[in-house]
């Protein structure tokens, strides 16, 4: 099983769409996928249609040290299993950052999914936070998605997210952890700016963006409301098809063993 965390210290860039549908559409592939939500506010948990989930959360985990095996919460989408969220865990930031190793803890209640074979890829929804469980999920991640909204100021913070992800790697707590991609995302063409955006952003960061822009559209913020992906929602709208070509881009881009350890 390989971790791959998607994260964004700027909030509204579509991470958690990301996370959620990606999910989704690799599932939809016959691939054997967990979401790990990792953000107290547990958006990526009600996406999915998920609640009431009390003693059932990723807290319980990291903190009561229960076995991650047994907080796998199947979905009603085939091939897709999740490890909740709730609000407790905005409390057990405190809790973990006393522990005796604080970064290690997401790795250490991951770690016996990753030979215990039921899964072939798990995502972890990040908070939109340089926070301890970003941290987290930086040290046990093997690579990183990192969604950029097609604005301007798209890349304020990235450097900070990269010196942060270099500090991971220098520390020792996580030496192999590399780039997957960066993901344009809420790209609207009605508009010059958009375009200009995304090519200055390849111009800049080349092959490290995935070739797959998800599009701005309505559909995205209805389906959270709804409990649905965007596959559920507008099957063949162009959110949906958008996120079933990150998908096929995503597996090509593992099968030729495609990762960036720094830019």
């Amino acid at each position: 099983m390989k971790i791959i965390a998607i994260t964004n210290q700027k909030g509204g860039v579509g991470k958690t769409t990301t996370a959620v549908n990606l999910a989704a559409a690799l599932a939809e592939k016959g691939l054997r996928i967990l979401l790990a939500d990792v953000d107290p506010q547990g958006n990526a948990t009600s996406a999915l249609g998920l609640s009431d989930l009390k003693g059932r959360s990723l807290y319980e985990a990291l903190v009561n040290e229960q076995a991650a095996t047994d907080l796998v919460t199947p979905t009603r989408i085939e091939n897709l299993s999740i490890i909740p969220a709730d609000h407790e865990m905005a409390g057990a930031e405190i809790e973990v950052a006393r522990m005796e190793t604080p970064l290690l803890q997401l790795r250490r209640v991951l770690d016996p999914l990753r030979t215990h074979g039921q899964f072939d890829y798990a995502f972890l929804d990040c908070p939109p936070s340089l926070g301890i469980w970003m941290s987290n999920a930086l040290a046990a991640a093997d690579e990183l998605l990192i969604p950029i909204q097609c604005e301007y100021y798209a890349l304020e913070g990235l450097a900070l997210l990269v010196d942060v992800m270099e500090r991971i790697r220098v520390s020792g707590a996580n030496p192999d952890l590399a780039f997957c991609g960066l993901l344009m995302t809420m790209f609207d063409n009605r508009t010059n700016l958009n375009p200009a955006v995304v090519k200055e952003v390849r111009a800049h960061f080349q092959e490290v963006v995935f070739e797959t822009v998800i599009p701005r559209t309505i559909r995205f913020g209805e389906a959270p409301s709804h409990g649905r992906t965007i596959l559920e929602h507008d099957p063949s709208g162009a959110g949906a098809e958008a996120y079933r070509a990150l998908a096929t881009e995503f597996l090509q881009r593992q099968k030729n063993g495609l990762t960036f350890v720094n830019q």
